[in-house]
């Protein structure tokens, strides 16, 4: 048993702007009301800066990453429009790219209006028809929808537009990476052209710049600043590691009993699939979510997550992407991610709601370019340490390992002193500050309760 690592203070960033209350947003009582019973105190910077605007109607163009509070920054403003309005019309759209943002989008809509009367309904495939036909035959007033399926419904003739007052593209650059773009062109031509549109997207690359050229007018434009949004009550850490090992350090790093709640991300569904099945055999119990996993096996991951019975979900980043699960105490970079702007979604899993969440990162000497890229966009350089008594200059294993290096390949980082590599990083030493450490044995269980941001 090695003991517990000794590593530099995290790097962490000042708390969010708490200046502007939700009381002081321009809202029904009514849903202030349902706001406040899903803890919503002091409103993030999103949420201050559109809510005001899209209440008046006005187009909108938002750029903010996942985990800013973002999706009650739309909700809100549509249930606020459409509250006076006659039940059993389609008031409002809401366009996103993956079925759990569409289950979650519809979720939260339905908490946030519960003091109200308006009705939503989730659109999206892997499931049969016939129950979403009959919500909408019911009167359903807000649609959340992923693309595909929505166009099947409009095809078959279950949808009307007529009274169209609102909609929202979320998640605008992520469809772009799904191909959804060109479905979406053909879903915003089929609707009433006098409408509220807004858009969010974490980042505008021209595809979706050139979009909101075409689909709004004269929008209000939103941002929020990435950088101020990735580190607000994260602690980030880098423990450099050969490739081959990466399964046997995340193994290492889970003998910390404070990681209750870990959230690990694989860059591929087939790197994904064998670590979870890894560390199943290693009787860590886990659970995986990629786009192959059938929508049943999806929602029985993330139901098993939530409640505790798989302390490890890994999943890749389309998968969880906006995922909203409570009380994630940790994130794992099992892949650095090559963009820097997916490790900004990545670490906004955890430390949500203005808690704190540690932010792990396994960088191989092949990723060290990746990793400065990220550094670059925090604007601060993130710490290295190793753990004591790890075996760093293992041989990879005749099958290659599970860390995915390979049947030959070796990497090393000088057995192990990685907490000195890289120009302006941590070096190894006593804490100087901060909330965990891995690996700490023996600890109190972090609790997982406590409010999400939506």
């Amino acid at each position: 048993m090695s003991e517990p690592a000794r590593r530099p203070a995290p790097a962490s960033s000042p708390p969010a702007d708490a200046s502007i209350k939700f009381e002081e947003l321009p809202l029904h009582p009514s849903l202030r009301a349902g706001a406040r019973e899903m803890g919503y105190v002091a409103a993030t910077p999103i949420q201050s800066r559109a809510i005001p605007e899209a209440v008046l109607g006005r187009d909108l163009v938002a750029t903010a990453q996942t985990g800013t509070g973002k999706t009650a920054a739309f909700l809100l403003p549509i249930l606020e429009r459409t509250l006076d309005l006659p039940p059993g019309h389609i008031y409002a759209l809401v366009l996103t790219p993956t079925r759990e943002l569409a289950l979650q989008a519809e979720e939260f809509l339905r908490k946030l209006g519960r003091y109200t009367h308006r009705r939503g309904v989730a659109i999206y495939g892997g499931v049969g028809l016939e129950p979403q036909i009959q919500a909408l035959r019911n009167g359903a007033e807000i649609v959340v929808a992923t693309p595909g399926r929505l166009l099947d419904l409009m095809e078959r003739g279950h949808l009307n537009w007529k009274d169209l007052r609102i909609l929202v593209l979320d998640e605008g650059d992520r469809m772009l990476d799904m191909g959804f773009l060109p479905d979406v062109r053909r879903v915003l031509r089929a609707l009433p052209r006098e409408r509220q549109t807004m858009l969010f997207s974490a980042t505008m690359p021209p595809e979706v710049v050139d979009l909101a050229r075409e689909f709004l007018r004269s929008p209000k434009m939103v941002h929020v600043d990435p950088t101020t949004v990735a580190a607000v009550g994260v602690s980030h850490l880098a423990l450099p590691v050969p490739s081959h090992l990466k399964a046997e350090l995340l193994r290492e790093l889970l003998l910390d009993e404070t990681m209750t709640s870990v959230l690990v991300f694989a860059r591929t569904k087939h790197r994904a699939n064998r670590l979870a099945q890894q560390l199943v055999r290693w009787s860590i119990p886990a659970a995986v979510i990629h786009g192959n996993k059938s929508q049943s096996q999806r929602v029985k991951a993330l139901e098993g997550f939530r409640a505790g019975t798989h302390r490890v979900l890994v999943a890749t980043d389309l998968a969880a992407r906006g995922l909203d699960v409570e009380g994630v105490s940790h994130v794992v970079n099992y892949d650095v991610p090559h963009e820097p702007e997916v490790y900004i979604h990545r670490v906004g899993r955890t430390a949500r709601a203005q808690r704190r969440g540690d932010a792990f990162t396994l960088v191989s000497p092949d990723e060290e370019a990746d990793l400065s890229r990220i550094e670059r966009l925090l604007g601060f350089g993130i710490p290295r340490t190793s753990i004591p008594g790890f075996s760093y200059n293992a041989p990879p294993s005749p099958s290659g390992g599970h860390g995915g290096a390979g049947p030959g390949r070796r990497e090393s980082y000088g057995g192990g002193r990685g907490g000195d590599r890289g120009r302006g990083r941590g070096r190894r030493g006593p804490p100087s500050g901060g909330r965990s450490g891995p690996p700490r044995r023996g600890g109190a269980h972090r609790s997982r309760g406590g409010h999400q941001r939506f």
